[in-house]
């Protein structure tokens, strides 16, 4: 009995002994943050991109692989445009269809200006025929009544003034007509004119679907999945493939009101990572929340859940992502440090950033 108390009396000594050696090893890690500066855990986050098709059709190739580093401007999807091009030739033609229109109906408008004209002349004839008539009639009526001519030559006269007036109504009718006709030829110019506009819409049109068919990369990142593959046919604004924009990496962290309150856009943020500890990353707050939440269940905090927190959000300088960009790995946990007090120095352990 005395053998078996003394074995746990020393199970529970070298416990304490272990336990004493850990709280000073963590704190010779870690001496401790001085009152200004404020601390909370997160994770490294990166906007995410879904790069997606504009219209349905079927996927030709993706250029791109799960991981890889691509740049903007970089093509990552192109799809199949044999469809696209076929519609493009036919409105090609019904665009050199409609462009012979306009030459055949800017003929015709000629041709019914120059009937116009020659109508016109007609009319002016006639008309000199009918005041010829008109005007002889009258003479022929005066010297009828002293019986100087015959009956017979008077009713030829009057049957002469009633043709050119006949004449004169036929070639004003002609005029009209060719007047209408060059309305009307007027007409087919303009319609075949909106035609030539309507086929080059449409060909502007079909262009900037092939042109919307080579889905290129709108920024500098990494393809982190894929969501469809080469040959599959996906509808309009179905999602191929995701990217993450290795140009905005930050950490969003939560803080207790009183700590907070007392941080601004802009402030010096440093960011420790679990899996690397030896290594502080200079970052800059660049999001503050202006409404406080109840502490997410994935933040390890001490304080209690119910109370209130703000989000807040530390962005890494983009010119320090670029150098190291092989080692971004968004999802590390770690924690966030920053400093709510201007006059409060670094501690010794977050003095020395990655440069």
């Amino acid at each position: 009995m005395k053998s078996t108390n003394r074995k746990w009396l020393l199970i529970a000594v070298l416990f304490v002994v272990g336990i004493g050696a850990y709280i000073l090893w963590d704190r010779a890690a870690n001496p401790g943050l001085p009152d200004g500066i404020a601390t909370g855990n997160g994770r490294i986050e990166a906007t995410e991109i879904d790069i997606s098709a504009l219209a349905a059709g079927r996927i030709e190739t993706i250029s791109a692989d799960e991981g890889d580093y691509v740049s903007r401007g970089d093509v990552l999807v192109q799809m199949d445009i044999r469809q696209l091009t076929a519609q493009k030739r036919r409105a090609e033609a019904s665009m050199r269809r409609a462009e012979i229109s306009i030459e055949t109906s800017q003929s015709l408008l000629k041709q019914a200006e120059a009937q116009r004209n020659a109508a016109g002349a007609a009319v002016e004839q006639a008309q000199a025929i009918a005041d010829a008539a008109a005007a002889r009639l009258a003479r022929t009526e005066q010297l009828a009544s002293t019986n100087v001519l015959s009956e017979q030559v008077l009713d030829d006269d009057r049957a002469n003034d009633r043709q050119a007036k006949a004449g004169l109504a036929s070639s004003e009718a002609s005029l009209a007509a060719a007047e209408a006709g060059i309305g009307s030829a007027r007409a087919q110019v303009v319609d075949a004119e909106a035609s030539v506009d309507a086929a080059r819409a449409e060909i502007d049109y079909i262009a900037a679907q092939i042109e919307d068919s080579t889905l290129v990369s709108p920024r500098d990142g990494r393809v982190q999945y894929l969501i469809a593959r080469d040959g599959e046919v996906v509808s309009a604004g179905g999602r191929i493939l995701n990217l993450v924009d290795l140009g905005d990496v930050y950490m969003t962290f939560f803080l207790p009101t009183d700590q907070a309150g007392r941080v601004q856009v802009g402030d010096a943020a440093r960011l420790v990572m679990d899996a690397a500890p030896q290594y502080v990353l200079p970052a800059e707050i660049s999001y503050v929340a202006d409404v406080a939440q109840f502490t997410p269940k994935t933040v390890e905090t001490p304080e209690e859940r119910a109370k209130l927190m703000f989000r807040i959000r530390a962005r890494i300088d983009p010119d320090l992502l670029r150098k190291y960009i092989d080692y971004v790995k968004t999802g590390l946990p770690g924690d966030a440090y920053v400093r709510i007090a201007p006059d409060v120095d670094w501690p010794s352990f977050l003095s020395d950033v990655v440069e």
